[in-house]
């Protein structure tokens, strides 16, 4: 396994799981990841939101990545790594083109909500099926 099958898994199965930590109580949303490329996993977010102040205090995070199987249990890609924000005028106007709704949602939250792209780029991916049930730790680790 190399991290290109990682990438493919969640541009194929954006709907990602986000867990962070809101001082000892773990939180965790689903997320419709951006994109993903061999620099990592792009998300972004608006500051009013809880998950903004959240990574900002503890920037570790897991994601979790799921295909469903109506045979079986599906399978799953997890991703154990650490929340960079990204200050890129680029990226951002090709947020803004490739989701243009992005903007409308300034028009309706706080005067000083700000939109911000975050990615994962460093940490450890693996998948889970059922084949590693009760042996998770035995499943292959990618290192990114």
């Amino acid at each position: 396994m190399d991290f290109s099958e990682c990438i493919g898994f969640a541009n194929e199965n954006p709907v990602t799981f986000i867990a962070t930590t809101d001082g000892d109580q773990p939180r965790v949303r689903a997320f419709a990841m951006w994109f993903a490329d061999r620099n990592g996993f792009y998300y972004h977010t608006g500051t009013p939101k809880s998950v903004y102040s959240q990574l900002s205090k503890n920037p570790k995070t897991e994601l979790c990545f799921f295909a469903p199987d109506p045979q079986g249990a599906g399978k799953m890609m997890r991703v154990t790594g650490q929340v960079e924000f990204l200050n890129d005028k680029a990226l951002e106007e090709r947020l803004y083109r490739e989701r243009p709704w992005v903007k409308d949602l300034l028009r309706t939250g706080p005067k000083d909500a700000k939109v911000v792209i975050f990615r994962v780029a460093h940490g450890e991916v693996y998948f889970w099926t059922m084949e590693y049930n009760m042996r998770e730790q035995e499943a292959p680790r990618v290192k990114f």
